[in-house]
């Protein structure tokens, strides 16, 4: 187990409260502080088409967007946001408009006239990768920090004098030679990539920006998140001894912060506010459980004071599923539920490992141990289902809950956990219905005082009873924010879906979702951008085109990515890729070096298949079957 430093990344993992920070400004929405929790997104067309830009935002800010991105991939694109910011403003609108940058400092500096916030890409604002393999003296990181240093620096004081916003925004998928080279393509990369532009920021007294730590994987997304946070605490805890032994040192900068007699922790002066996002999540059903298990556990830690939901899709369907994300937590006080005891915890939060128990056996199958996360499901789902079990395919449910023996207990409870710590052999235990606790505190207390030996039973709700009427982007969006963050902690061996009402239909998100955590392959997984203005071909349709050519080979990754800017580096853990090179033409991908160039679009995903055969991870699909509804 590990120490118990909860506030390493969390006040308390037991217990929900909002990390507190300072509030940062965004023309006239705040970020942070006793804000809510903002939603924004991003308009998917040409940056150089002002009508269709600015349509483009009212239609987000109908749907109750509140910050909307807009890319600025040139000098030239970057001055067009005048006249689009000028229309939307003429029209009454006053959404705050955040130019995305890559690349081009010009371009970033153009963009600050016009817009109230811009996003800049450490990984890429002073640094083109060429993944080059270099080892750096300390000398030469100096030197290199020092070049960025003098290109970053104008902007920061633009922004600063001019009362602009920024996101330094920290993508997995793009991190520079320098930080590859020295801290490998990991969570810590991530956050130390920031820092050298947070630290350039602070240097110039400029505090009005905040994080974000993207990733692909939500493992790596939480564990970069999670560490981000344990760092600013860190650096504010050095800070505020050393204000205690100097004799006090004004917090300068960065707007109000929230009174210490509020339900947030008064702030330090690393405390910038957070923008949670999983990038390239895809679409349909997977991307928003893809979506609600990065975002909604960080959430659920009380981390993240704006948030944004990557789709596959039309950019105004995020908005509903960012909303419904982060209403329980808007509408949620500190400290509500039930008081936990402080115990250490089971799981390290910056690191995966699956929680160690030993293999068992229910009704014949194995479960525990190295064995693949179970399905479970109820007895009067299985009944429902039974006439056409045979016809569930990759859905079928493999074990019965009341025919399981599976013991259930109250984690707060000592008596009853030490009665299954003492018994002989390893049983699969779970919570007990009905209890008035969350689920997740629940579920982390459980696997704390539980000896590892014994499997654990995921459930996404502890009241069975599933409303037929309730919307299923709601049970969804529960069952994998509870279900998928504990995965993601490394705690379970086995889920089951009951709030779900529909048999089928729950059976299906239990297996989305250990799909979507990493915990169970079972068909072939996507790596999907949203579209933005930078896309060279339409995402929508042509990821429809790659998965009905391509759906049947399960275990295969397969990034589909509209442009080069996070391109290589999100699909370094990919199978293949296929990449916008050019208008019309495509690059294709093996893991995240580039082997096919300039394909036309018409023949591109053809070609996929044939690089997917030349690699031996081609099968044939086969014949099929009249499907069983789900």
């Amino acid at each position: 187990m590990t120490e118990s430093t909860h506030s390493s990344y969390c006040l308390n993992p037991y217990r929900y409260s909002r990390r507190a920070t300072r509030e940062v400004r965004a023309g006239n929405v705040g970020i942070g502080g006793a804000n809510p929790i903002r939603v924004q997104s991003m308009i998917t067309c040409d940056t150089m088409d002002t009508a269709a830009s600015i349509q483009q935002t009212l239609d987000l800010v109908a749907v109750g967007c509140e910050i909307v991105r807009i890319t600025a991939p040139t000098v030239k694109d970057a001055a067009n946001l005048q006249h689009i910011v000028a229309g939307l403003r003429a029209q009454g609108c006053e959404v705050p408009i955040v130019a995305d940058i890559h690349f081009k400092p010009e371009a970033a500096m153009e963009a600050a006239k016009w817009v109230e916030k811009v996003r800049v890409n450490p990984g890429n604002y002073a640094d083109s990768k060429k993944f080059a393999v270099k080892e750096y003296t300390d000398t030469e990181y100096a030197a290199e920090l020092d070049r960025i240093r003098e290109r970053f620096s104008p902007l920061v004081q633009f922004c600063k004098e001019h009362g602009r916003a920024m996101r330094i925004g920290t993508n997995h998928g793009s991190l520079s030679d320098r930080i590859m080279n020295r801290y490998g393509d990991s969570p810590l990369g991530m956050v130390e990539s920031a820092l050298e532009f947070a630290r350039i920021a602070r240097e110039l007294d400029y505090h009005a920006f905040v994080f974000s730590m993207k990733a692909s994987n939500p493992k790596v997304m939480i564990e970069a998140y999670r560490l981000l946070v344990a760092r600013l605490d860190e650096l504010g805890n050095a800070e505020g001894e050393m204000r205690n032994v100097e004799g006090g040192m004004p917090n300068k900068g960065g707007g109000a912060e929230p009174s210490p007699n509020s339900e947030f922790r008064t702030p330090h002066s690393w405390s910038y506010p957070i923008h949670l996002g999983v990038t390239e999540a895809g679409d349909g059903e997977d991307g928003r459980i893809k979506s609600a298990i990065g975002i909604g556990s960080l959430l659920n830690d009380g981390i993240g004071d704006t948030i944004r939901v990557s789709l596959t899709e039309d950019s105004v369907h995020e908005i509903p599923v960012a909303q419904a994300m982060v209403a329980p937590f808007n509408a949620r006080g500190a400290g509500e539920g039930p008081e936990f005891p402080d115990v250490p915890l089971s799981y390290d939060p910056f690191s995966y490992h699956r929680r160690e128990t030993a293999r068992v056996e229910v009704n014949g199958i194995a479960l525990g141990g190295e064995e693949t996360m179970r399905v479970f499901t109820s007895q009067e789902k299985w009944d429902a289902l039974a006439h056409k079990i045979d016809r569930l395919g990759d859905y079928k449910p493999e074990l019965v809950l009341e025919k399981s023996g599976v013991v259930a207990v109250d984690p707060l409870d000592e008596s009853a956990v030490a009665k299954v710590n003492a018994s002989q052999d390893p049983v699969v235990v779970t919570i007990a219905d009905g209890l008035d606790v969350p689920v997740i505190a629940a579920y982390r207390l459980l696997a704390a005082r539980l000896e590892e030996r014994h499997p654990i039973l995921l459930k996404d709700t502890l009241a069975p009873s599933a409303d037929p009427n309730a919307p299923f982007l709601d049970t969804l969006l529960t069952a994998a924010k509870r279900i998928g963050s504990l995965l993601c902690d490394g705690i379970g061996d086995a889920v089951l879906v009951q709030g779900e009402h529909a048999p089928g239909q729950s059976l299906r998100l239990a297996y989305n979702i250990l799909q979507a955590a990493g915990s169970r392959i079972f068909k072939t997984d996507y790596v999907a951008c949203p579209s933005c203005g930078r896309t060279l071909f339409n995402l929508q349709t042509t990821t429809a085109r790659i998965k009905a050519a391509t759906s049947h080979l399960k275990g295969v990754k397969i990034a589909i990515m509209g442009c080069i800017v996070n391109g290589p580096g999100e699909m370094a853990d990919a199978d293949f890729g296929y990449v916008g090179g050019a208008p019309g033409k495509v690059n294709l991908y093996v893991g995240k070096k580039p082997v096919k160039f300039n394909i036309p679009e018409v023949e591109a995903v053809d070609r996929l298949q044939d690089l997917i055969r030349e690699h031996g991870k081609w099968v044939d699909p086969a014949p099929a079957a009249e499907p069983a509804q789900v």
